[in-house]
């Protein structure tokens, strides 16, 4: 039997660094760069558990559910931690920030989802960035869901370890991840005896046997599919421009929240304000007294190809996801989703 995902060459030291110089230049970051064999939720525990330990004293920021994980880790690791919590609905401030410093000055990490496709938010990451490398603290970021569909600039906002993970904007795969490293987080895990070590979460592994080795000798052999997946659509990227790309997100964003609006049937952004709702995916309440899953489930029978879901956890009976990222950052996408709701709404 042949076909064409099988019996594939073994994939090279020399060909998986050059993956990772196109995921630093995507992020536009001298840093060091390291692809995850893995799901985003690898590099995004194996940071925190680096980085993090009981001499930490830890902000973190929850806009949404990765900001309450984040804080179960670093708890996890002895650090002791400060939650800022806003509602879902909003993002934080540069200013929550800067008040948290002043009534915490001996915060030294801090956590933040950049943008929440759950709950539909997005985080002003540059000015909080500003507020933090002030402070002088170190700058944790979870990036997955805005690669791709607004900027990351990780050596601009002062951003120590941004994790980002291929899935969504980018249109590519959930099987590896990426997470660009500065030199002071390497200093901060280096100092951490509770650092993961001779493990698959030790990013301290892969700086010494890979990085500091001049990427010559892999730690183990790749996710090779994952790997030339993720070349794939960055190179795809690369072919459309990266502020193409943003523009599509930023367009089905918008219309999105106008087609609702025209609608007239009750919906209702769940994110009130525009500056504060994601590119990559737009949360819409349901009308009063409807079940938003039990609308989706509807709507996908219809169309089971529709880029639709309800919440997840609280939110499942009233707010519903319209995820117009990667190849459904379309406005097409956006109609016919709009659409089928309606449709989906008439009938109940």
């Amino acid at each position: 039997m042949t076909h064409p995902l099988l019996d594939l060459a073994p994939l090279s030291a020399a060909h998986f660094a050059s993956i990772e110089d196109r995921v630093a230049r995507l992020l536009s970051t001298e840093q060091d760069v390291l692809i995850t064999q893995g799901e985003a939720l690898l590099p995004l525990e194996g940071a925190i558990r680096g980085a993090a330990g009981p001499g930490t004293t830890a902000l973190n920021v929850i806009t949404g559910p990765y900001g309450q994980t984040f804080g179960d880790w670093l708890r996890d690791c002895g650090a002791t931690v400060y939650d800022l919590a806003v509602p879902f609905h909003t993002a934080v401030t540069a200013a929550q920030i800067q008040e948290a410093f002043a009534e915490h000055p001996e915060i030294d990490f801090v956590s933040l989802v950049h943008a929440e496709a759950a709950t539909g938010n997005t985080n002003p990451v540059a000015e909080i960035g500003e507020v933090v490398r002030a402070h002088g603290a170190l700058f944790y970021l979870d990036a997955v869901a805005s690669i791709g569909a607004e900027p990351v600039l990780p050596d601009a906002w002062g951003v120590d370890l941004c994790v980002i993970g291929a899935q969504k904007a980018m249109g590519g795969p959930a099987g590896v991840s990426a997470v660009s490293v500065s030199s002071r987080a390497w200093a901060r895990m280096a100092a951490n005896p509770q650092a993961p070590r001779r493990s698959y979460l030790s990013l301290l592994d892969w700086k010494e046997r890979w990085i500091d080795g001049g990427r010559r000798a892999l730690l183990h052999a790749p996710a090779q599919l994952e790997m030339l997946a993720l070349e794939a659509c960055v190179v795809r990227i690369e072919e459309e421009g990266l502020d193409t790309v943003m523009s599509r997100h930023a367009a089905a964003a918008a219309a999105t929240r106008e087609g609702v609006r025209a609608l007239g049937t009750g919906f209702e952004p769940y994110v009130y304000e525009a500056s504060a709702a994601a590119p990559v995916a737009t949360t819409l309440r349901t009308p009063e007294g409807v079940d938003a899953s039990g609308l989706v489930a509807r709507a996908l029978a219809a169309d089971p190809s529709l880029p639709l879901a309800a919440g997840g956890g609280a939110l499942a009976k009233e707010v519903i996801r319209v995820n117009h990222y990667g190849p459904a950052a379309t406005l097409d996408a956006v109609q016919s989703s709009l659409s089928a709701l309606r449709t989906a709404l008439t009938e109940a």
